[in-house]
């Protein structure tokens, strides 16, 4: 292999390579996971696996046909997952039936590799299922964007105003869709050009995240005043940011949330994040959190009448039935059975 070779295997391998620690790290060692965390890592995983088959296909065509296999058949599972994710962040998505759709999706590949191995069937896998991966791919890709229309106008109209975490959906949707693109011209350009792109928007994807998190690390520490009371702008900025955080994340469901983790997510002191609560919404920290999970209660006993009501107060975020029902009767004034009952008949 030249040196021209090497450069371009190290480029290519590059990103996958840090996408595969990536994913196991919000598979297995990111602390206070949220299901969009696993969605994200078994993405990143499933184009890690279509990704290296490409790098090492390309610079060694003699590759093992089980593997070309394994890799076209991790494209299947790139396009749910992608609209998965998107739909999880956005606290859109029902659980149970992602689930359900991702286990028959890799039963039915595992069946049909078995039925017909690429090693067998090349013209199969390199004819219908290749067209087959390109469209479903391209389907998933629209459904995810037009899940996030409200980000992408934001974008249009006001770039200034997406969040960190906004910014994270705009980056995977746009990586993603670069990656199809470029295995979809690939005919046309080379076989090695997806394997590019998908480090290039790897890359490019974590200095944009990690520019957007500085900058409003930056806008909020710069203007801190902690001195007797906190400036009106900064206390609408970091209404807005728990706002957008809860909505997308809805981490007050997470019974082990405290001031200290609120605080680090939103990139402020813990001091400020305190006054905040206690001076300007005039509530103990407790108090704010278990506004927010008796209301996720209230959604839970209208929505959902089969869940158990003890069930309902740890899906909410409480760690104990005696603390949401107490939680839930000072705020209500009513308890969690006679809330649904009263719901249900009306």
């Amino acid at each position: 292999m030249n040196i021209d070779n090497q450069i371009l295997f190290f480029l290519s391998a590059l990103g996958v390579f840090n996408s595969v620690v990536l994913s196991f790290y919000f598979l297995f060692f990111k602390h206070n996971k949220t299901k969009s965390d696993l969605f994200l890592g078994l993405l990143l995983l499933s184009l890690s696996v279509r990704i290296g088959k490409s790098v090492f296909y390309n610079f060694n065509p003699q590759l093992s046909k089980t593997y070309l296999q394994i890799g076209l058949s991790a494209c299947f599972l790139i396009g749910p997952l992608l609209y998965f994710y998107v739909r999880s962040i956005l606290q859109n998505l029902n659980y149970s039936f992602a689930k359900y759709s991702l286990t028959l999706t890799i039963i039915i590949i595992s069946l049909f590799g078995f039925l017909f191995p690429y090693k067998e069937n090349p013209a199969i896998w390199k004819g219908i299922i290749y067209y087959f991966i390109n469209i479903q791919w391209f389907i998933f890709i629209v459904l995810s964007i037009y899940e996030a229309r409200q980000i992408f106008k934001k974008l249009v109209a006001n770039r200034n105003q997406i969040s960190y975490h906004e910014t994270w959906i705009l980056s995977v949707i746009f990586g993603v869709s670069a990656i199809w693109l470029s295995y979809t011209l690939a005919k046309y350009t080379s076989y090695i050009s997806g394997s590019l792109a998908f480090s290039f928007s790897f890359y490019i994807s974590f200095l944009l995240i990690y520019y957007v998190k500085s900058k409003t690390s930056v806008s909020v520490t710069h203007k801190e005043k902690y001195i007797n009371k906190i400036d009106e702008k900064l206390v609408k900025e970091i209404h807005e940011q728990i706002s957008i955080l809860f909505e997308t994340r809805k981490m007050y469901t997470n019974p082990d949330l405290t001031l200290s983790i609120l605080a680090k997510e939103l990139n402020i002191r813990p001091q400020l994040l305190s006054q905040f609560i206690n001076d300007n919404l005039k509530k103990s920290f407790t108090q704010f959190i278990n506004e927010y999970r008796i209301d996720e209660a209230k959604r839970l006993l209208k929505e959902r009448t089969q869940f158990k009501i003890d069930a309902v107060g740890f899906e909410s975020g409480f760690n104990s039935t005696s603390t949401f029902y107490s939680s839930f009767k000072k705020i209500t004034g009513t308890t969690p059975s006679n809330y649904q009952k009263d719901n249900f008949y009306s």
